[in-house]
C-alpha cells in the first residue's frame, strides 16, 4: 500500500518509503517516503496478527524468552509509545505527516493497564497538539476508525495543522454498529418498534384488547400467538437496526457531520494528497509572513485574508495552488501593505501614550 509493487504503484513515489523501528511496536508500520518529491512521515497500520517477542532475563536464569500475539488494527503500549515518538521525529524534521488510520481501539487488557497503555496513549494526543506541520488523517479503503483510537487522532486537538480525509468504501465512528444497536435499540424499543409497524401484531393487539377479562384462556392463546410473532421478527428488526447504524459510520455521513473534510476515493488518493500538500506548503508560508507582518493576526484571519485574495475555487487544490504562483507578487506586495499598516498603528498608538504621559506629567 505504501511503496507499491512491481505491477501496482503504491501512494509513494516508487523506491521512496522505507520503514524505521520495524522491529518494535509491529502493530503499527512508520516510515519516510516522497510523495512527488515532497518528503513525508507516514504512520499507518498492521492488520494481521503479530507477535511481540520479550527476551529473556540474563541475569535471571529462570527465565524465559516470551512470545506475545498482538491482534491488528489495535493499540497496544508498544506500538502507541512508537507512534508517539514517531511524531515528535518527524516535528523535528519538519515533515507533513500521512496517518492511514484504520484502529479498532486500544487493547486495555491488565497486562496494557499495567504496561501504562494511557501515559503512552496520552503521549499520542501530545505529540499531535504540538505538531507545527501539516497531518492528514486518511481512512484506507474499507479501513475504520474506533473508539480510543479516533480520540487520540480527533482534529480538533490540532485543527490549524490536521485535517480528516476518508475514502468512500472505509467507517468511522466511536462504536460499531452492533454497540450502538445494543445501546440505542434495546430489546424493549425493539418490541415497541414491532407493536407500532408489523400489521399482523397490531390485529393481535386488537384482538387481545378485545378479549374479555373472564376469558383467561383466549387470552393466553392470542398472548402466545404475540410472542411467537415478535420472536420471529427479532432477527429482522435487529439487521435492520444494524444496517441503520452503519449508515451514520459512512463517508457520506462523516462528511455531512463536518468530521472528516472530504471523501478521496483511493485511487485518487495520491494526485489529491499531493497538490494538497504542495497547496498548503505555500499557503502555510504565506500565513506565516502575514503573522509576522501584523502580531494581531492570527493564522485563521491570516487564512481568511489569503482566501478573500484569492480568485480561485477555494476547495480546489491545484486551482489555489496556481493563484499562488501566478500571483506571488501580488499576495508579497499585499504583506508588505498589512506590514506597514501594522508599523503605522504601532506608532500611532505609542504617539497616544505619549501624550497621555506628557499630560499626565503637566498635572
Amino acid at each position: 500500500m505504501l511503496s507499491g509493487t512491481d505491477d501496482a504503484a503504491g501512494f509513494f513515489d516508487k523506491g521512496s518509503f522505507k520503514e524505521y523501528l520495524e522491529g518494535w511496536g509491529k502493530s503499527v508500520v512508520i516510515g519516510r517516503g516522497r510523495l512527488g518529491s515532497i518528503p513525508m512521515g507516514a504512520i499507518a497500520v498492521e492488520t494481521i496478527l503479530v507477535e511481540k517477542v520479550i527476551p529473556a532475563d540474563p541475569a535471571d536464569p529462570n527465565s524465559r524468552e516470551a512470545i506475545l500475539p498482538q491482534a491488528g488494527q489495535v493499540l497496544f503500549p508498544d506500538s502507541s509509545y512508537k507512534t508517539a515518538q514517531a511524531l515528535r521525529d518527524f516535528n523535528n524534521e519538519g515533515l507533513p505527516v500521512m496517518i492511514f488510520a484504520n484502529w479498532r481501539g486500544f487493547s486495555g487488557g491488565s497486562r496494557d493497564m499495567s504496561g501504562e497503555i494511557l501515559k503512552f496513549g496520552s503521549m499520542i494526543v501530545d505529540a499531535l497538539r504540538e505538531y507545527e506541520h501539516p497531518i492528514y488523517i486518511y481512512f484506507p479503503p474499507f479501513g475504520e476508525l474506533r473508539g480510543g483510537s479516533w480520540v487520540v487522532v480527533d482534529p480538533t486537538i490540532n485543527e490549524e495543522k490536521m485535517t480528516m480525509f476518508s475514502d468512500p468504501e472505509a467507517r468511522g465512528g466511536i462504536l460499531e454498529p452492533a454497540g450502538i444497536v445494543e445501546i440505542k435499540f434495546r430489546q424493549a424499543d425493539q418490541l415497541k418498534a414491532m407493536h407500532r409497524i408489523d400489521p399482523q401484531l397490531q390485529m393481535l393487539d386488537a384482538e387481545l384488547e378485545a378479549t374479555d377479562d373472564t376469558d383467561k384462556a383466549s387470552q393466553e392463546a392470542i398472548k402466545e400467538q404475540i410472542s411467537a410473532r415478535e420472536e420471529v421478527l427479532k432477527p429482522v428488526y435487529l439487521q435492520a437496526a444494524t444496517e441503520f447504524a452503519d449508515l451514520h459510520d459512512k463517508t457520506g455521513r462523516m462528511k455531512a457531520k463536518g468530521v472528516i473534510k472530504e471523501a478521496v476515493p483511493w485511487a485518487q488518493s495520491r494526485e489529491y494528497f499531493f497538490y494538497l500538500a504542495k497547496r498548503r506548503i505555500a499557503q502555510d508560508n504565506y500565513v506565516a509572513q502575514l503573522k509576522a507582518a501584523d502580531f494581531s493576526l492570527d493564522s485563521k484571519a491570516a487564512l481568511e485574508m489569503l482566501k478573500g485574495m484569492c480568485t480561485a475555487d477555494w476547495e480546489d487544490n491545484a486551482a489555489v495552488l496556481d493563484y499562488y504562483a501566478a500571483n506571488d507578487a501580488t499576495i508579497s506586495s499585499k504583506i508588505s501593505q498589512v506590514k506597514m499598516a501594522s508599523i503605522k498603528a504601532q506608532i500611532e498608538q505609542l504617539q497616544q501614550d505619549l501624550v497621555y504621559e506628557m499630560r499626565g506629567n503637566q498635572e
